[in-house]
């Protein structure tokens, strides 16, 4: 009989189960030349976002933490705790030089070199405790540093979705690809320890479909031309899908294969979603899958209080650009966006340009 020592068994369990989370062969069907440290980097955050799967699961507190971050968000319990899961496994990654998020603001070092992720924890926390599907996004850059760069830019980025599954988009850029972006969907297996394994080979966004998403609808009320556009949805019966969740509502434009969601701001309705941990991750997803993004127009100011002073001047007109093509110039930037088939994007366009 032959006895193997409890740390050779220890360490050869260790290995399998960090085989089974190692992303590299997935990535290299779509990607021959990956780089092993993004491959890395990708592996930990999926292996993070089993962990954050897990512990809403296991009914960790939605109430409030008693602390705001420093935009002056007020904090729930659960968004400290999976902001934590996603910093410790980017730095043990090795692979990321610095990290920030929606929970801590600023770029933190993490020590590691090579790429720069910028992410939201959680995603949804104001829809969590009605037990709605919620989610995390990432966004992986190439080199050091955030600021001043454009979501075009993003080596990858992650969509994650906690709900009956937990499953997640990825999007790899033309850049890691060596060819056009690509995305497609992982869903975490139920049985232990087993990880992620591919569910959608290719996610696709057909050109039109019409299911809409109108997010921040308060902004009709003094943004006429986005209530033009939300009237026409409605006379032309489409179909509404609309959760209040960034994640689960895009993430049902890349299942359905359709449709459009747009966040538009207005005077007395300002924007919410953040263009570096949000937007534009968001975006390298949704144009790899072959759909459209696009910026919004800068809202009418409100008129004066002054019934006998002069209307104000209408905003100067600006090109509708890409989410993608947006510097990120402050790591609170908040911006109004619109994603989804291409032909409904450009019915957006047509009604707020």
């Amino acid at each position: 009989m032959i006895l193997i020592p409890i740390t050779w068994l220890f360490l050869v369990l260790i290995v399998l189960i960090e085989a089974k989370m190692d992303l590299t062969p997935t990535l290299q069907q779509y990607a021959p030349n990956v780089c092993p440290k993004l491959a890395s980097v990708l592996s930990r955050l999926l292996e993070a976002t089993g962990d954050i799967s897990k512990k809403l699961r296991e009914g960790t507190s939605h109430e409030q933490a008693g602390t705001q971050n420093r935009f002056g968000d007020n904090q729930l319990e659960v968004d400290i705790a999976t902001d934590k899961i996603v910093f410790d496994a980017l730095k043990s990654c090795g692979h990321v030089s610095v990290a920030s998020s929606e929970e801590t603001p600023e770029e933190t070092d993490l020590g590691g070199e090579g790429y720069s992720v910028g992410f939201d924890p959680l995603d949804g926390s104001s829809i969590i405790d009605a037990n709605f599907a919620v989610g995390s996004i990432f966004g992986v850059w190439p080199g050091r540093g955030l600021l001043n760069r454009t979501g075009r830019e993003q080596s990858a980025s992650v969509l994650s979705v906690y709900g009956p599954r937990t499953t997640a988009a990825i999007a790899l850029s033309g850049s890691v690809t060596g060819g056009d972006p690509v995305a497609f969907e992982v869903t975490l297996s139920t049985k232990a320890d087993q990880g992620y394994y591919v569910s959608k080979e290719r996610l696709v966004i057909n050109p039109s479909g019409k299911t809409f998403a109108p997010g921040n609808l308060r902004a009709t009320s003094d943004f006429p031309k986005y209530r033009e556009l939300v009237d026409f949805w409605i006379k032309e019966r489409y179909t509404l899908r609309y959760s209040g969740g960034l994640v689960p509502d895009v993430y049902h434009i890349f299942i359905k294969s359709k449709g459009i969601l747009t966040n538009v701001s207005s005077a007395t309705a300002q924007a919410k979603l953040r263009l570096l941990y949000e937007c534009a991750p968001v975006g390298l997803l949704v144009e790899a899958a072959g759909g459209a993004t696009c910026i919004q127009p800068p809202f009418p100011p409100l008129p004066s209080e002054d019934s006998g002073a002069p209307p104000p001047p209408p905003p100067e007109p600006i090109t509708p650009i890409s989410i993608l093509d947006v510097p990120i110039d402050n790591l609170d930037k908040r911006v109004g966006v619109c994603y989804g088939s291409t032909e409904e994007v450009d019915i957006y366009k047509r009604f707020l340009f």
